[in-house]
């Protein structure tokens, strides 16, 4: 919910407290006119009294305990993990169940990384199989590996030569320097 919208809905709430208020026997009467429990208002009046205009606002549904939650320690352990090894969710749950007997689903890892914005490595962290790694391409010799592309163009008319471009590659090129 925006803060206009927020200001609009405490308005309200103030002005069916206020039309409560004018007369006797109104309570029951200005619930029926706004379409509101009588427990709602009653509950809306307590807070009006307790904290001001300030109270009659929505207040949040999250609950003020989670006994369930994750600990900060293994908080800590997870993000750790991360950030040194830049091990996945499959494998932080791995290593803390046989490491430090901590069993903790996968999902919840991945959960935890991302309230702390680490649920994806940038790209020049991500793992690569041994077999795939960049390797830099060395010879013994200059020009030990030479790749010349050829190719034949069209005969010009009347002529019986044939013609041709030639192209080294990147490596020959490389190497020649």
């Amino acid at each position: 919910m925006t803060k206009a919208e927020q200001v609009r809905l405490v308005g309200w709430r103030l002005k069916v407290l206020q039309q409560a208020a004018d007369g006797p026997r109104a309570v029951a009467k200005t619930c029926r006119h706004f379409g509101i429990s009588r427990k709602t208002f009653y509950k809306w009046k307590q807070r009006y009294a307790e904290h001001g205009a300030a109270g009659v606002g929505d207040r949040s549904r999250r609950p003020l305990v989670s006994p369930r939650a994750t600990s900060a320690e293994v908080v800590r352990k997870i993000l750790y993990l991360r950030q040194t090894y830049h091990f996945g969710p499959a494998r932080i749950a791995a290593y803390l169940e046989r490491f430090h007997r901590q069993a903790i689903a996968p999902s919840s890892v991945h959960r935890i990384l991302g309230r702390h914005g680490l649920n994806r490595l940038p790209a020049n962290q991500k793992h690569r199989p041994h077999g795939k790694r960049w390797q830099r391409y060395e010879k013994p010799q200059p020009g030990h590996r030479l790749q010349v592309d050829v190719k034949f163009l069209e005969r010009i008319p009347g002529t019986r030569t044939r013609f041709y471009s030639s192209r080294q590659s990147m490596t020959a090129r490389a190497s020649a320097c």
